[in-house]
């Protein structure tokens, strides 16, 4: 089943059911008004969304309208939580070497940070950056949305209480980035608001594809249209599964709770390319001394995709461009 919120001047936006290839869309007001209504009473709500999914699909409802990517919000506009990881360790290591960092890290223990969840920008909305001074970057990720998640729940079971998969571009602002590290307690202005796919789908919509709490499908990054990178998902060190259980520990988890994968990241980078500027510029360091790609300009457009074994978009692309304030006012 695939679900996109629409806007319509309400924080919440309206959530809509969207068609398997993305061509259409039905209202899903008869048994939820909005995804944040629908995550909090999936199992009762649930049946009945995917029975007006499989009768949209059949075209067999006269309701249905053209799907358009440019009036979706982010599929939550907010979240009660948004969690993000750095799971793919290959990225960590390609920055750790060319900056020769000494990073603290305790074995078996995935690096996790409560990001901001009040403010997520659609996928195709500008996006307003203060000042290209401060080296603008974009990381594609995945991200899985949780219903309600009890204290102490294993990384097995755990996979259970994903609902909705995604995409999202962590934007970063690496100019703040590690003087915030230095300071020992998290990114404020280096994180921005993250800008999310139009779609987000159920597990089944993926088939083989997710396994072992890792989606098996490459990111497709392009920059003014030229490619970057298409790393595939499934290299993750921690897979979703062991994100949840660290993450309850010791609470519950609401839901709604959103937790990202971190930027996508493979070994073989030289074929695959990367998910982020900051990874390239990093392996440039390490080939030539010193980055030759530049941070992100105003003007810059950006797109993030994946597509499925049948060659088409599993999530909606995100794509946007990078402006300066004043022309990302309505943004």
């Amino acid at each position: 089943m695939k679900l996109a919120t629409l806007k319509n001047g309400f924080r919440d936006g309206r959530l809509v059911i969207v068609s398997r290839d993305l061509a259409c869309a039905v209202d899903a007001a008869p048994v939820a008004a909005t995804m944040q209504a629908a995550i909090e009473n999936w199992s009762t709500v649930e049946p009945a969304l995917r029975a007006r999914y499989d009768a949209l699909n059949a075209g067999a409802l006269a309701d249905a309208f053209d799907f358009d990517p440019a009036r979706a919000a982010a599929p939550f506009p907010r979240a009660y939580q948004f969690i993000d990881a750095s799971a793919f360790l290959n990225h960590g290591d390609i920055m750790e070497r060319a900056y020769n960092l000494t990073v603290k890290k305790t074995p078996g223990v995935p690096i996790l940070i409560q990001r901001q969840g009040d403010d997520f920008r659609g996928p195709c909305d500008d996006y307003a950056f203060p000042s290209e001074d401060d080296n603008g970057d974009f990381e594609g990720e995945f991200a899985v949305v949780l219903d309600d998640v009890r204290m102490g729940v294993g990384a097995r079971e755990a996979l259970d209480h994903v609902r909705l998969i995604t995409i999202f571009n962590d934007v970063s602002m690496r100019a703040h980035l590690f003087r915030e590290l230095s300071m020992g307690f998290g990114f404020i202005q280096a994180k921005p608001a993250a800008a999310f796919a139009p779609v987000a789908v159920t597990p089944d919509e993926l088939g083989d594809a997710w396994r072992d709490g890792r989606v098996h499908l490459d990111m497709h990054v392009a920059r003014n249209g030229d490619w970057f990178g298409h790393p595939n998902g499934g290299e993750m060190d921690f897979g979703f599964g062991e994100l949840i259980r660290h993450l309850a520990y010791n609470r519950n988890l609401g839901a709604g709770t959103i937790i990202g994968s971190g930027t996508v990241s493979n070994k073989n980078y030289r074929e695959v390319g990367s998910a982020c500027l900051a990874e390239r510029r990093a392996i440039e360091t390490i080939d030539h001394g010193e980055p030759r790609t530049a941070f992100l300009r105003y003007g810059d457009r950006l797109r993030f995709d994946v597509t499925g074994s049948d060659g088409q978009s599993v999530f909606g692309a995100i794509e946007h461009r990078f402006v300066a304030p004043r022309e990302g006012a309505d943004a």
